[in-house]
């Protein structure tokens, strides 16, 4: 009997290692640049590649999975994906749950889109639920109006449910073209940037990521990256 249980055991060391080599990629697929569903149905975009990139050169099998932004973290902890890589800003009350990699987007500018230039920035203002944005605006004294999506927030300037969005600047870029809607105020620096989001006993996994994506750095890959899906504008590292 003892035998037996401790074969089990080395089994199941064995087995966790060998589960450790394929990763499922959490990200929301509705955050374009960084993340959507091609015509294909397939998540593409920034963070897409990016993460395929990182699994090659740490040498790891990518599964992706999409989820929802409100439960993307809870269903990290659970264990329905292995890292979170969805336009996630590192911050300190995230840190109390899950922890990061180093980022892999350095910290951009949070703006806000509204009809006029004019426009009331205190009044009601539409961020996506679970952001860094929406709990600015919460504590800026404006009245907050939360969304599921990037898209919901938008619709809701449009439709004067809302008197602007505030959101990451690069994501509204394309909203600022030739859709009747225009940057309001002052640009706002908010975060350190963006990691992958990790359970917090996954330290072995972290440690490869954190390698790959130093790695992606010294030699341009992130950079070249960053300027393909954000335009040669975009700050880089």
């Amino acid at each position: 009997m003892k035998k037996l249980i401790l074969t089990t055991a080395a089994f199941a060391l064995t087995a966790g290692f060998a589960m450790a080599d394929t990763v499922r990629m959490g990200t929301e697929g509705a955050y374009p640049p960084y993340n959507f569903i091609n015509d294909k149905g397939e998540v593409d975009g920034f963070e897409r590649e990016v993460g395929d990139e990182l699994c090659k050169r740490a040498e790891l099998t990518c599964e992706w999975v999409t989820n929802e932004w409100d439960s993307i973290i809870p269903n990290l902890t659970g264990g329905n994906y292995d890292t979170i890589i969805a336009g996630m800003s590192i911050t300190d009350e995230r840190k109390e749950t899950i922890d990061f990699t180093q980022n892999y987007f350095p910290p951009a500018a949070s703006a806000y889109l509204a009809p006029g230039e004019d426009s009331d920035l205190m009044g009601a203002v539409a961020a996506q639920t679970g952001t860094i944005q929406a709990d600015y605006v919460a504590k800026s004294g404006a009245t907050l109006i939360e969304f599921a999506t990037l898209d919901d927030t938008i619709a809701a300037v449009k439709s004067g449910e809302a008197d602007a969005v505030f959101a990451d600047k690069d994501a509204l870029a394309p909203f600022a073209e030739g859709q009747d809607l225009v940057w309001a105020g002052d640009d706002v620096p908010l975060g350190d940037g963006i990691g992958l989001g990790l359970r917090k006993s996954d330290s072995e996994l972290k440690e490869k990521l954190n390698a790959a994506i130093q790695s992606m750095k010294d030699d341009g890959t992130l950079n070249t990256a960053i300027t393909k899906w954000f335009g040669e504008e975009a700050k880089t590292f």
